[in-house]
């Protein structure tokens, strides 16, 4: 049986006998593609030869592309580990045509790998053909047809509307009809009762697609009409994990040499047994088996996720890392009894079994850290949770209710991470249900909230220049060398979002630098008739390799204009510059002073500071900082001149030493960013100071932890480091004035500490007389009624620690004790309630539930516990009517 290794290495082997280039995966996360947050198909990174915006410099080209598909219309996440061939993360194997061969040649090399290589039996194959839409005037594919028909019964063709058999890469761009390969895996004795051809694309798990041909005619347009291509493509997609299921005879995606390593050691760890086969079955090991395949799946997409710089956090694409990382821990947790880290165990099985992709295995110690940081985090998030959860359902069982609230269950989903069928089962072993569909009306809403702030409208791209015929669009950047130029403006578009329309404009080309690398876009003007008129750019970013100029500027006679002069805001170019040479000055510190596992994880770089993030497992000490400013600083003394190289083949700049960062896509060619050969080669598309001496000065600002294994520095240079200087000489030498100019400050300081110590533990013991006091003075105003000893009163403490000290005392003194008290602390109204434990049993008193009612009073809320809680206010005044209140209430 052919292991997975050998199955991918004979595709690519195949398609490099038939002229293809192999090229390697892009990063699963996307750096200047505003519509994508992670690559989800093959043609991601191709792109921009699709749309015309580039020209291949190979015609034919295969990889195995890293996949990851949780969002927008291609999302799997719910269905992954519930089924036999679902997954978040997953390998794409494609070859791909711009403009060479097309239908033929494509259908014929597919039939020919699957049969003749992989040998997979022909009677149990079945294609695809595009049966036509009259809505969009599309014909039926024949020519598709006909080339199947040389190579298979016709009874094995069959035809699909354009849901199945019409690809589209979103709501506008490229698109065209495609074939799709399917395979019958049933028994034979299924198959001689209903035929394959009855159960393809009807969610058969046992019939499923394993290679798709997407034949590039069209382009969508934003009215959604279309128009054909310039030139005619080939985009293929077979799932790797699909295709290794079917020559390896197993029933399960998750049973094959790729996810079995990693379920084998989850039954080490968990002492729980999987069982290999149809899903189906009626085992009582269901809910661990799905647990484990959601764990092996999820794995994958974390782990190469944060192998290309994509760490979890709250935001966009690291919040559903996040996500699909705490789902696997909440399966883990629940169903296979998982109360500690236990994700981070199986990267390194992961980086051994996906060896191809060597980012695992070259991080695979900081891609442990910080999944098992997560980990850790999430647990007890978990915990607290749950407990949550069960005051809920205690308070329900209070009154008489069996039914939990659809905001609680949104609460716990939205805050804690619980998914509706984790509250459901907590909510079935304790004999309540959920309000489903209380949790549906708030998920909607949030939805509808999501939706209406990101929404906008972009439209078709107007062309201001005919391109000549079968000639890429030209978007240069010459921003290196000039900060204005005379240029054309190409196309240009408007973006309507919910409250402002934005013009975005191409030019043929441009001093303005794009946001890319950490450093951010831009600004600057458009000029035009003669200079007389103008427009602002307030960004400059990417979209794929377009560089793209940003104004809300009404640009209706721009776009008139036969030519515009393009000029950058120099001092801001000039202070990002600035900053961007001192942040590979400080990399190269660090790695002198920390060692050289430091690697970059993120950076920003603008005109008013730099932040670097790198892999780095501990708080930096001050010598630490202190070293890592001197070597960088002495850099700049060196005034070091820049040595730029540009258009270098990439195996020349890696030979030189230079830092290539992980999770980047480099070309072919790289520029090269050097200053000095022995301190700080780099691979850099930013824009840099022509010697180390124009930075000035550099001055770290902070350092601070981003995530695990993750350090974060801030700093400034040139006038913001003076600044910086400046502000802290003003206030050093402002406290020597409040010492009288004292010479030594920090022994002027020291004896202020002392002085105010001995002085805080005067005023400790007098409040600690007064408390006394006030207690044995309160306990004589005791009122008892019903078994209860109550006290109302308003004490006279400044700090809200003294009444909790009041309360505590009073309860130690006086037995079956209901207290209120109230004061004034901080100018603002505060209460506290305390209840002797007896009484909160016997007679199911509860300070909370009272607390709350009478902090309306004061304008205020509050909570705690069941025999103590204290609440806040705005209103002063109402003081008074909440001691009248805890009266009535007694």
């Amino acid at each position: 049986m052919s292991s997975s290794k050998e199955i991918r290495q004979q595709f690519l082997d195949f398609f490099a006998t038939k002229q293809h280039t192999i090229v390697n995966s892009a990063p699963l996360v996307l750096k200047n593609d505003p519509t994508l947050m992670f690559t989800n198909a093959g043609m991601n990174q191709f792109k921009d030869f699709f749309l015309g915006n580039q020209i291949a410099t190979s015609k034919r080209v295969a990889d195995t592309q890293k996949c990851l598909r949780v969002t927008g219309k291609h999302n799997d996440l719910e269905d992954v580990g519930h089924d036999t061939y679902h997954h978040t993360m997953f390998e794409m194997l494609g070859n791909w045509s711009f403009g060479d061969y097309f239908k033929k040649e494509a259908i014929e090399w597919a039939w020919e790998l699957l049969t003749e290589v992989y040998k997979l039996p022909k009677e149990r194959l079945y294609v695809t053909v595009f049966e036509g839409d009259k809505k969009e005037n599309l014909d039926f594919d024949q020519e598709a047809f006909d080339i199947w028909a040389t190579l298979v019964d016709k009874k094995q063709i069959l035809t699909g509307n354009k849901k199945d058999n019409f690809w589209e890469m979103g709501e506008q761009g490229p698109c065209g009809p495609c074939s799709e390969i399917h395979i019958d895996l049933r028994p034979q004795a299924e198959i001689d009762k209903i035929s394959g051809a009855d159960r393809v694309n009807n969610d058969d798990p046992q019939v499923i697609e394993i290679w798709n041909n997407v034949f590039m005619q069209f382009n969508r347009k934003a009215d959604g009409s279309l128009e054909s291509l310039p030139a005619k493509h080939v985009d293929t997609g077979m799932g790797f994990e699909r295709l290794v299921r079917v020559i390896q005879g197993k029933s399960s995606n998750y049973d094959t040499d790729i996810f079995m390593p990693c379920i084998q050691e989850l039954e080490k760890l968990s002492k729980f047994s999987y069982s290999q086969g149809d899903i189906n079955h009626n085992s009582s090991s269901v809910k661990t088996d799905i647990a484990m395949r959601v764990i092996a799946d999820h794995i994958r997409a974390v782990s190469f996720a944060i192998a290309d710089g994509q760490l979890p956090s709250n935001a966009k694409a690291g919040y559903v890392i996040r996500r699909i990382l705490r789902r696997a821990v909440r399966y883990g947790y629940t169903f296979l009894n998982f109360r500690e880290p236990f994700m981070h165990k199986l990267v390194p099985i992961l980086a051994e079994t996906l060896d191809i992709f060597t980012e695992l295995k070259l991080q695979q110690d900081f891609i442990a850290n910080v999944i098992r940081e997560e980990e850790a985090s999430f647990l007890r998030t978990l915990e607290n949770g749950i407990r949550l959860l069960e005051n809920e359902i205690q308070s329900l069982k209070k009154s008489n209710s069996k039914i939990i609230q659809g905001n609680v269950v949104f609460e716990l989903y939205d805050t804690f991470g619980f998914p509706l069928d984790l509250t459901s089962l907590i909510a079935r072993e304790n004999g309540f249900s959920i309000d489903e569909e209380g949790f549906q009306t708030e998920m909607a809403a949030q939805k509808a909230r999501s939706k209406s702030a990101a929404s906008s409208e972009t439209g078709d791209w107007q062309s201001n220049t005919n391109l000549p015929e079968g000639e890429a669009l030209k978007s240069e950047f010459i921003g290196y060398d000039v900060t204005e130029t005379t240029t054309q403006i190409v196309k240009y578009r408007s973006v309507k979002t919910k409250d402002k329309i934005i013009t975005q404009i191409v030019l043929e080309k441009t001093p303005f630098y794009a946001e890319s690398g950490g450093q951010v876009g831009d600004k600057g003007f458009l000029f035009f008739n003669n200079e007389k008129s103008s427009i602002s750019i307030f960004d400059t970013k990417k979209e794929n390799d377009l560089i793209i100029h940003f104004t809300s500027d009404n640009v209706a006679e721009l776009i008139k204009a036969e030519y515009v002069s393009a000029k950058i805001n120099v001092e801001n170019r000039n202070a990002s510059k600035n900053n961007h040479t001192a942040t590979h000055l400080l990399q190269s510190a660090l790695r002198e002073v920390l060692g050289n596992h430091i690697a970059q994880k993120g950076s920003l770089v603008n005109p008013e500071l730099l932040r670097f993030d790198f892999s780095h497992f501990a708080k930096l000490t001050d010598e630490e900082l202190t070293k890592v400013e001197q070597i960088v600083n002495a850099k700049i003394r060196e005034n070091i001149k820049l040595d730029e190289r540009r258009n270098v083949p990439i195996a020349d700049a890696l030979q030189l030493g230079a830092t290539a960062l992980f999770g980047e896509k480099y070309g072919n060619f790289v520029r090269v960013i050097t200053y000095d050969r022995n301190y700080s080669v780099e691979l850099c598309g930013g824009t840099h100071v022509p010697a180390t001496g124009n930075i000035g000065y550099f001055k770290i600002v902070s350092e601070s932890s981003v995530a695990a294994g993750v350090r974060r520095i801030e700093a400034v240079t040139g006038i913001g480091a003076e600044n910086i200087v400046n502000q802290e000489l003003t206030a050093f030498n402002n406290s020597k004035l409040l010492f009288n100019n004292t010479k030594d400050l920090v022994k002027s300081i020291e004896d202020l500490q002392s002085e105010k110590a001995i002085l805080q533990k005067k005023i400790e013991a007098f409040e600690l007389k007064q408390i006394q006091e006030i207690i044995s003075e309160l306990s004589q105003k005791v009122i008892s009624k019903n078994g209860i000893n109550f006290i109302a009163e308003k004490v006279p403490v400044s700090s809200t620690d003294s009444v909790k000290n009041i309360a505590f005392g009073l309860k130690n003194k006086v037995e079956n004790l209901l207290c209120v008290l109230v004061a004034i602390t901080d100018e603002k109204p505060h209460i506290a309630v305390i209840i002797s434990e007896n009484l909160v049993s016997e007679k199911s008193l509860n300070a909370t539930n009272i607390v709350r009612e009478l902090a309306k009073e004061i304008q205020g809320g509050g909570g705690g516990q069941p025999f103590f809680a204290t609440a806040g206010g705005k209103d002063t005044s109402g003081l008074e009517k909440v001691l009248e209140k805890a009266r009535n209430i007694v």
